[in-house]
């Protein structure tokens, strides 16, 4: 069966279609929109998913050849509402007029669930560190839908805080690249900021960002260095909750997912855990529509379908 799958949920405008030999065509086009204001204006994103979503399904379709998907799956939370109505509801009417099955896809679950895309992929039970601009957690997954939250941030998620740590020093948006970039000539020692763990296994990143905000306004270190020291923080703070969370469960595979996923030191701290490490390519750590085309026929394969009376759920949580 081959799915098609759309991802409208923040500031990519994706389409994929996924069939049994995996990934047939992978379509993302990204807002530049943003940039001038240091992050996602809600309002323009919709208009600009309004605009592409048209184009990018059928580039994603022409590229696949396919004119008929089997079947099309679409994220319907958590994210912005009316960008997460633009794709539901493109994804709706696109299977109402094929009279294919159509399901809706939990953003996370399409991030958690993208590194069975590769070879080799994970088996069941495993650990998912899903960390991106809106969302940072620990999960234990033992089946597809059979997910539990270990930990979760309590205030910014990871990626909330590299925004904000770079919009502090004038870095530009998205902030994660930007950040890595810089850190690369600066000392991950230079400055001792603090790890916040909350407990159990829970994170926090508010405190960090306001520590790093306090320091640049009292001292004239070097920005490669702040950025290089804030970057070790949050990666420490990630992989002692993933150990953490390994050695509660018994669970030593471990998968790494979202766009914070893309950073190269995480990608590098992690595999020096000693744990078994399954990580998906750079280019789909962020939002795409490959992971939803996957979720989506995976479930598929299980039997689910939704009615297309589904609705958005901005705040869906995944376990």
């Amino acid at each position: 069966m081959n799915v098609l799958g759309i991802e409208s949920s923040c500031d990519e405008t994706a389409a994929a279609v996924v069939g049994p030999g995996g990934v047939l065509a992978d379509v993302i086009h990204t807002q530049e929109v943003h940039a001038a204001f240091g992050g996602v204006v809600p309002e323009l994103a919709s208009r600009a998913h309004v605009e592409k979503i048209g184009s990018v399904v059928r580039a994603a379709l022409d590229r696949a050849g396919v004119e008929r998907p089997g079947a099309v799956a679409a994220t319907a939370g958590p994210g912005l509402i009316g960008a997460v109505l633009v794709g539901l509801s493109c994804a709706k009417g696109l299977a109402a007029a094929w009279g294919v099955p159509f399901v809706g896809i939990n953003h996370l679950e399409g991030h958690l669930l993208s590194p069975l895309l590769e070879d080799p992929a994970p088996s069941w039970p495993f650990l998912a560190l899903v960390v991106s601009g809106g969302h940072t957690a620990v999960y234990l997954c033992q089946a597809l839908g059979d997910y539990q939250a270990l930990g979760e941030t309590r205030d910014d998620a990871a990626g909330e805080a590299f925004d904000k740590v770079s919009r502090l020093l004038d870095l530009g948006y998205p902030g994660g690249p930007a950040i890595e970039r810089l850190a690369t000539g600066g000392d991950p020692e230079a400055i001792a900021f603090p790890r916040p763990l909350p407990g159990p296994l829970d994170l926090s990143f508010s405190g960090l960002k306001t520590a790093v905000r306090t320091r640049v306004l009292a001292h004239d270190d070097h920005p490669a260095d702040v950025c290089a020291s804030f970057q070790a923080a949050v990666v420490d703070c990630l992989c002692t909750r993933v150990e953490q969370a390994a050695e509660r469960t018994g669970v030593g595979r471990v998968i790494l997912a979202g766009g914070v996923a893309a950073n190269g030191a995480l990608r590098h701290r992690m595999q020096q855990l000693g744990l078994d490490v399954f990580l998906p390519p750079r280019s789909r750590c962020t939002d795409n529509g490959a992971m939803i085309a996957h979720a989506g026929r995976l479930r598929l394969l299980a039997g689910h379908r939704d009615p297309l009376s589904l609705r958005a759920r901005p705040g869906w949580a995944l376990a």
